[in-house]
């Protein structure tokens, strides 16, 4: 029964028809399966920042000489984000196969600001904290590039509508990391810097890459479950641990530098065979 109050004329519910209303929560407040691998990226990529922060930039503050833990971090940190990749890569799957809750997009965007903007572009500002020839300021220049072209990337991706199968620039996640090979490479500090710039112009760029599904998803799993292997064994200091990792950054940077080239190479052959076809059709 509903009480009206007659000085506000405004119904007063029992307390057991309220505990309904509040069992009974909308549909877009209830996390999905795939909402709950989205919030594990987020949380990969805030630690990730904390293992940067605590084994790298804190020992470097206070004159530590641990070399070795400096190493555990950073080779943690960047796993962490491997890890949030796997998330993200995941969650997408999930989403198509089973449901996705209406907070799906804006928790997807969200966590990949986390994971792929804010810690790589954080890991960018320690480099030139620690490294013996970075440029601080500089740094951290380069660092706020690579969150705003994240930044800048998520939004387009909300509103632009692209075609089936395909995302315009470059993913963030596959930019995040690739950031963090060159890093990880430890080239001289100039090349660096405008490796680093390069790929946040490849972000915000009109360069399409196909989406992970069937066997490219497969390939990018296999591709980060082996680049982990490799950061635990220089991390670990195995025998050859230093020049397998630079191998897998060194690959990685080739990826990221060969797929623009191609994706161009065929918007150049498409928009040719197109101009041929319609001076064909004008011909008698």
């Amino acid at each position: 029964m509903t009480v009206i109050d007659p000085d506000t004329q405004a119904g007063w519910v029992p307390e057991a028809e309220a505990d309904d209303d509040v069992d009974d929560m909308p549909l877009s407040l209830r996390l999905s399966i795939a909402d709950t691998l989205t919030l594990g990226n987020a949380t990969c990529g805030f630690m990730a920042v904390y293992f940067t922060t605590t084994g790298i930039l804190i020992p470097h503050l206070t004159g530590s000489d641990e070399s070795g833990m400096a190493r555990h971090s950073a080779a943690t940190a960047v796993i962490l984000m491997l890890m949030a990749a796997i998330f993200d890569l995941f969650d997408g799957l999930v989403a198509r196969k089973l449901r996705s809750s209406p907070m799906g997009a804006e928790l997807d965007n969200l966590s990949d600001l986390i994971s792929f903007g804010l810690a790589p572009a954080y890991f960018v500002l320690v480099y030139g904290m620690v490294a013996d020839d970075a440029h601080q300021r500089v740094s951290a220049l380069a660092a706020i590039v690579v969150l705003l072209a994240v930044v800048l990337r998520l939004a387009r991706f909300s509103c632009v509508a692209m075609k089936d199968g395909m995302f315009q620039g470059m993913p963030s996640p596959f930019g995040a990391l690739t950031v963090i090979s060159i890093v990880l490479l430890e080239l001289p500090f100039v090349p660096t810097l405008l490796a680093i710039i390069g790929v946040a112009w490849l972000m915000v760029s009109r360069v399409e890459y196909p989406k992970p599904r069937g066997v490219l998803a497969v390939a990018m799993l296999g591709w980060i479950v082996a680049a982990m292997g490799l950061l635990a064994a220089w991390a670990l200091d195995a025998p050859g641990g230093q020049l397998l990792l630079q191998t897998g950054c060194a690959l990685q940077v080739v990826l990221g530098a060969v797929i623009p080239l191609f994706a161009t190479a065929r918007r150049v052959n498409t928009f040719r065979g197109n101009r041929r076809e319609a001076r064909a059709a004008q011909l008698p």
